[in-house]
């Protein structure tokens, strides 16, 4: 299903065919995009575990229907997926409780570096869950990830320090984007 377009991208579930779960496999079985997530079972140590992987975000976003989720993010002309973004809730220090804090996050492909697609996508995710009322949203991002703190910057997020709010207390370099008043 297609959650979200923007000029040059779509923003869509992920699947379970071939083409989803290899693409999926190959981002997230690399230590250079898992070595920045501090999440159970990454990286991913054998291709069957894509399909674990997708099983658990529609579980963890069924009750969302397309506001929340992580989505395969795809060029609008063809090609392989590019990566995945996520808006969310977050978990708190107690990792089992969802805060009201929403976050928007991206895992790009090596080969999809330095193309803007990141911000791109996750520019639309934001403005649209503004437009829904949600007061502000969040990028964390382990301290010394440069790439993905300049592309919070770039989405029009304001950098407030670091914080240990969520992921049990891990922590992160913050960024916010307010609703304008």
């Amino acid at each position: 299903m297609t959650v979200l377009t923007t000029d040059r991208l779509l923003l869509r579930d992920w699947t379970e065919s071939p083409a989803d779960l290899a693409r999926l496999y190959d981002i997230y079985s690399r230590t250079e995009i898992t070595r920045w997530l501090n999440a159970p079972g990454l990286p991913l140590t054998a291709p069957e575990q894509a399909a674990e992987r997708v099983a658990m975000w529609r579980a963890r976003h069924a009750e969302h229907g397309d506001r929340y989720g992580t989505w395969a993010i795809e060029p609008r002309g063809g090609g392989p997926v590019i990566g995945s973004l996520l808006l969310k809730p977050m978990p708190g220090r107690d990792e089992a409780v969802l805060t009201d804090d929403i976050e928007v996050g991206w895992h790009l492909h090596p080969d999809s570096w330095g193309h803007g697609y990141a911000t791109e996508a996750a520019r639309a995710a934001v403005e649209r869950e503004l437009a829904t009322g949600t007061a502000q949203v969040f990028a964390v991002v382990p301290p010394g990830n440069e790439p993905s703190m300049a592309v919070a910057r770039r989405i029009g997020m304001t950098h407030v320090g670091q914080r240990t709010d969520w992921y049990g207390g891990e922590l992160l370099e913050t960024f916010v984007r307010r609703r304008p008043a």
